[in-house]
């Protein structure tokens, strides 16, 4: 299905992949499209909503200029699938002492590890990264409630909390997947804040001249262009760190308590809230997905749904007209708040039935109805990626 709207209100045209879209986040797409910077048109995936300063769900190409607060604080966020040798039918009858085996094994929402998670091979070349980064920016780590180094590296191969989950799932061919969505945890929610303030601070006057002050932004060649780019980068590459030993221990769990495997196939590892740099349109720019994965001709992907509902993994088909992007999942229909008002856990136990997973009213906020509806949403960007794998999750730990 091709580009459902189109506005044109701004600087150039933001073209939209879906027609459910509240006001607030076409105001958003809308702003987004004035600043001066932003490339040939603004694409909105067909799970966007509203966000801070920029929709959840976009992907804005700059040229000489990045919006932090686009970008956002949770740096690098992104998912990770394999696939086992296992079936269906090897799985036990009941999961939860399973769910509760991965539970005790990963830490979730503000836990952390009790001692370093990972070998010191992977910590030392993030450690003098984040040094040189820390010199420069010593706020980073004033930031921080405990010691900056206690924190980030026992937060290795930790969930976190809100949309932040483990699953187990059972393909079209009943094979078994672990998928896991996570990001760069508390050190980039830091590096987040601190830039987006400092961009704020650094334009001065000119905030107000702005249609939103989140979307202040640095500029090439300004005095903390090249440090936010430096910064982004280091709390990427611990995201993507991060998910990939966070899977090594489940599949440590795994191993113990089921029968033998092998991994037969990885989809990805990828983000979907970052900044990259890339070729579009005649014109080399900085690419922000926020809440978007990249979807080049024949790079694979990962789609969830919501607890309750089916996830896909996905080939791009390298759509010029979206960046090479597509969604980053189902995109939120209400807010958090909304959700635990309308819905109560008689309704969470409905909506995951059949699914191992936490009923409790602190994650109704994260209840498959507060969710877009996921195959409209593959419905909506047939012309960005073709299905691969068609998943639906057995066992789900949420932060």
């Amino acid at each position: 299905m091709p580009i459902l709207q189109t506005l044109d209100k701004g600087k150039v045209p933001v073209h939209i992949w879906t027609m459910d879209t509240e006001s607030t986040a076409l105001n958003q797409l809308a702003n987004v499209a004035r600043m001066p910077f932003v490339h040939h048109h603004v694409a909105a995936m067909p799970d966007v909503h509203t966000g801070i300063g920029a929709t959840v769900g976009s992907v804005i190409p700059t040229k000489g200029a990045i919006v932090p607060a686009a970008v956002g604080v949770d740096i690098g966020c992104g998912m990770n699938a394999i696939r086992l040798s296992l079936t269906a039918a090897e799985l036990p009858d009941s999961l939860r002492q399973l769910r509760s085996r991965i539970e005790k094994a990963i830490p979730v929402g503000f836990d952390i590890h009790e001692r370093d998670p990972v070998k010191r091979s992977t910590i030392i070349p993030l450690a003098k990264a984040l040094d040189l980064i820390l010199d420069k920016h010593p706020g980073i780590g004033k930031m921080q409630r405990q010691r900056p180094y206690d924190v980030w590296v026992r937060q290795l191969a930790t969930l976190g909390g809100g949309n932040h989950f483990i699953e187990l799932c059972l393909d079209e061919s009943d094979d078994v997947w672990v998928m896991l969505h996570s990001g760069s945890r508390g050190i980039g929610n830091v590096i987040g804040r601190y830039f987006i303030d400092l961009a704020r601070r650094d334009m001065g006057d000119q905030l107000g001249n702005l249609p939103d002050r989140d979307l202040a932004y640095f500029t090439q060649g300004a005095q903390h262009f090249d440090d936010y780019v430096e910064a982004v980068g280091w709390a990427q590459d611990y995201a993507m760190i991060n998910r990939r030993e966070m899977m090594r221990q489940i599949l440590d769990v795994l191993a113990k308590y089921l029968p033998p495997f092998d991994i037969t196939k990885e989809a990805i590892n990828c983000h979907h809230n970052y900044v990259s740099q890339e070729h579009h349109f005649g014109a080399d720019v900085y690419v922000t997905r926020k809440g978007a994965i990249r979807a080049g001709e024949g790079e694979l992907g990962i789609i969830p749904g919501s607890m309750g509902a089916k996830s896909y993994i996905v080939r791009g088909k390298g759509n010029e007209a979206s960046f090479c992007s597509c969604s980053h999942g189902a995109g939120r229909r209400m807010s958090r708040t909304k959700a635990k008002k309308q819905f109560n856990r008689a309704d969470l136990e409905t909506q995951t039935r059949g699914v191992e997973c936490r009923k409790d009213k602190g994650v109704i906020d994260e209840i498959p109805g507060a969710y877009k509806d996921i195959d409209q949403v593959m419905e909506n960007q047939t012309d960005l990626v073709e299905v691969v794998h068609t998943l639906k999750q057995v066992l789900c730990v949420k932060g």
